[in-house]
């Protein structure tokens, strides 16, 4: 586990950034944690390339409106795998997890506001952005770790 976490933070260091890095090493660590580990197969650059690819495509890496942006056989180029097999991690890793654009729990925090998914709850029986809700739901929704802040406090913390 510890060879995929370094190819991944070097990748990240020279092409990515630290949000990514991060992600990247919580994804590497629970698939390092699985039993059997599936890191104990493969390549450990075609699993870094699976496990960068799986977080950049929750983020839309591949989207060139994006900063920063990466096509998926760019990452392969760079970690020293095939495009197959970088896709083949990527695939496992996906139904391992169950990972899917926007997935919250995946999400850069940088990207966190701008994510519907997040803050998308059912409220009384109806799909909500809690945003528009009033505080104490907000901060219902908080306690329980439904979202991961109170939208009124990060904006006042930023002003």
């Amino acid at each position: 586990m510890q060879v995929v976490i370094g190819l991944i933070d070097q990748f990240c260091k020279e092409h990515l950034n630290e949000e990514y890095a991060v992600l990247c090493r919580k994804l590497a660590e629970k698939l390092g944690r699985k039993r059997p580990s599936p890191l104990l197969h493969g390549s450990p650059n075609a699993w870094a390339s699976g496990i960068v690819r799986a977080v950049g495509g929750v983020n839309f890496l591949h989207d060139k409106s994006q900063t920063p942006y990466m096509r998926a056989t760019d990452i392969d180029h760079y970690l020293g795998t095939s495009p197959s097999s970088g896709a083949a991690k990527l695939a496992a890793i996906r139904k391992m997890f169950k990972l899917y654009q926007l997935d919250p729990n995946w999400t850069l925090p940088s990207r966190m506001e701008d994510n519907p998914l997040v803050w998308m709850l059912a409220v009384n029986g109806l799909m909500m952005d809690v945003r528009q809700a009033p505080r104490e739901v907000q901060e219902i929704a908080f306690h329980k770790g439904l979202i991961p802040y109170i939208p009124a406090d990060r904006t006042q913390g930023s002003e």
